[in-house]
């Protein structure tokens, strides 16, 4: 097992909560997507992504410039902190010949930025994509970003790019235009312990998993924990249960006006949350709950099972957080839902604050470094903050935990992934979500009256 130091999984943890924050911001700004119709293998997703987009075609077209600039943001140093640390050895060669000089923005101004710097043909060589989607639409629009499935394809390092990372990305951006410098997966990580304790095996289906925790309720041991003060870990539920039934085009569908979430097919699902609310399956007080007592209720043997992302793996490898233990934990999938269209196999999954290229100034020496950074970023980032990315880890991380182990394999066998509740919704109707989800569960808001307020700030926006 590879010996990780107190500061290093404190930088981890920092890596999360920077990931978390995009996250919400992408959640909060997503918009409308392409459909997230099935594609079973890279070259369908290929196809898809390279008719999708307008950028330039690389290396044939483009001129280097004097350095290989890249652009960051100030709250998450981490990335650049790695592509130096590759500048220095695994891509040293491509650094002699195109100089890596590191330039830094605060978050909150990138989207602004990175439009000023196209406007004026500026862009870096390599840059944080925007907080929205709709920035790095625009870019692909303007030529400004390079299309990663024709030009990895032709530098032959197509296939050290995830497909679940391509299939994420193609949903939220219409294209493979950004680059997954960050890859989560999410679903239900549970208490081995207890499941062994009172009999109870991986549950298959949503009846099982309500079955479940009947049983643990009736044994007097919570069976989720959930932070309804952030609202998006009881969202995801229903968006899970929505990927279940319907199939994974469930949200998309909602997003080109095909279907509506007060459709009874919809409600069914915030009905099916609403009931493991109603039979107190998520403890008292659920609306004060906040991510880090959520967290921590799970890590403590307090609830049996926690619907998180991966990024919750530097927690639990934490032993001033986790006391029940690492080798006590395992992940499972959303359950499938009898009769339903979607299947187990399609995780949610997100890429964080993705990065890119400017396919302007792809030129040989821009091309070498794109290379390398596909090439070597995955394993340098696993090694160095525990952090799964988009990458295939090239060469394998050895001294992985069983749990490490586990999402690895999830991430290399997810061929087609889905997006969160709220990825495809306007800022109003995201908020209205989040805020709504705890009196959902709590009793206080019915589950028709949840999906009627989340679909009309939608229809508002």
């Amino acid at each position: 097992m590879r010996k990780v130091s107190r500061d290093r999984r404190l930088r981890a943890g920092l890596v999360g909560v920077a990931t978390a924050t995009a996250l919400l911001t992408l959640a909060a700004c997503g918009g409308t997507g392409n459909s997230s119709s099935a594609r079973g293998s890279r070259s369908a997703i290929g196809s898809t992504s390279a008719s999708g987009s307008s950028s330039a075609t690389g290396v044939a077209s483009a001129s280097d410039p004097s350095a290989f600039t890249f652009l960051n943001i100030t709250e998450n140093p981490s990335v650049g902190d790695e592509i130096k640390q590759l500048s220095t050895g695994a891509c040293a060669t491509e650094n002699q010949a195109l100089p890596l000089q590191i330039q830094n923005v605060p978050q909150a101004s990138l989207d602004q930025k990175l439009l000023l710097l196209a406007g004026q043909n500026a862009l870096p060589s390599m840059f944080a994509a925007g907080n929205a989607p709709a920035t790095t639409k625009t870019l692909v629009q303007g030529s400004d970003v390079v299309n990663f499935q024709t030009e990895l394809a032709r530098l032959g390092v197509l296939d050290d790019v995830e497909p679940a990372a391509i299939s994420s990305i193609d949903s939220l951006y219409g294209g493979f235009n950004v680059l997954p410098t960050q890859l989560n997966i999410e679903g239900i990580f549970y208490n081995k312990k207890v499941f062994a304790q009172y009999g109870i095996s991986v549950p298959t289906t949503w009846s099982q998993l309500v079955a479940d925790a009947a049983t643990l309720q009736a044994k007097g041991i919570q069976p989720f924990s959930a932070s309804g003060q952030q609202g998006w870990p009881i969202t995801r539920l229903i968006s899970g249960y929505l990927y279940r039934s319907l199939g994974p085009g469930a949200l998309s569908a909602v997003a080109s006006g095909s279907a509506k979430l007060t459709d009874p097919q919809y409600v069914a699902a915030a009905q099916a949350i609403a009931s493991l609310g109603g039979k107190g399956y998520f403890g008292k007080g659920v609306e004060s709950i906040d991510y880090n007592t959520s967290v921590n209720t799970f890590l403590t043997g307090k609830a049996a099972m926690l619907y998180m992302g991966s990024w919750v793996l530097s927690s639990i490898a934490d032993p001033s957080q986790d006391t029940i233990g690492a080798g006590n934990i395992g992940l499972m999938p959303f359950p499938n839902v009898t009769g339903g269209a979607g299947s187990s196999s399609q995780y949610p999954a997100n890429v964080g604050l993705p990065y890119t290229f400017n396919a302007k100034t792809l030129g040989p020496k821009s091309a070498a470094w794109l290379k390398c950074v596909v090439q070597n970023y995955g394993s340098a980032s696993l090694k160095k903050y525990d952090t799964f990315t988009g990458f295939v880890s090239n060469p394998a991380v050895t001294g992985l935990t069983p749990l490490e182990t586990q999402v690895q394999q999830i991430i290399s066998s997810t061929k087609q992934s889905v997006l969160w509740f709220e990825a495809l919704f306007s800022t109003q109707a995201t908020t209205v979500s989040q805020q709504d989800a705890a009196p959902l569960v709590n009793g206080s808001m019915s589950p028709g009256a949840f999906m009627s307020a989340v679909q009309s700030a939608l229809a508002a926006s």
